[in-house]
């Protein structure tokens, strides 16, 4: 890339995003309602390349026009499709257990003034003499709104 390329697309990422959509109508012949600055500088970047170094060539276009149009594309596969390798089509829903503390632990959190305190068991929380099956239940109790329960007892991911 020469050298004024290079200025003029670091120059972007320094406008503000009514600059850059000044900047994409300038460019582009038509206005956008675009605001996200990520999305707009990145256009108008390739857009000062493609029209200094040339776009895509014939072949990638007519490749693209070739894959957009074929009307056979599942956005679903079909029930039993991996039943002959034992693999299941949809992803599992098992609840993810992976970097909870272990069974026995005792996490403990200040809210409203008071020291609460919740156990971890083998399959869920204790509470208050209470089984919950999920750390948002026990922050949903104690709350009584609904929170991300490794958010809410600090347990880090």
């Amino acid at each position: 890339m020469s050298a004024t390329i290079v200025e003029q697309i670091q120059g972007l990422r320094q406008m503000t995003v009514n600059q850059l959509r000044e900047k994409y109508e300038e460019i582009f012949g038509e206005s956008t309602t675009a605001r996200n600055k990520d999305y707009l500088w990145k256009k108008i970047a390739w857009r000062i390349q493609e029209l200094e170094y040339g776009g895509l060539s014939e072949q990638a276009k007519k490749r693209a026009r070739e894959i957009a149009n074929e009307h056979d594309i599942r956005v679903r596969l079909p029930r039993g499709a991996f039943q002959e390798f034992n693999i299941p089509a949809q992803p599992s829903r098992a609840k993810n257990k992976a970097n909870l503390p272990a069974p026995g632990t005792i996490l403990t959190r200040e809210y409203k003034s008071r020291t609460i305190k919740v156990e971890v068991l083998e399959n869920g929380f204790r509470y208050e003499g209470r089984v919950f099956k999920s750390l948002s239940a026990t922050a949903r109790e104690i709350t009584g709104t609904n929170w991300n329960g490794r958010l809410f007892w600090g347990v880090k991911e």
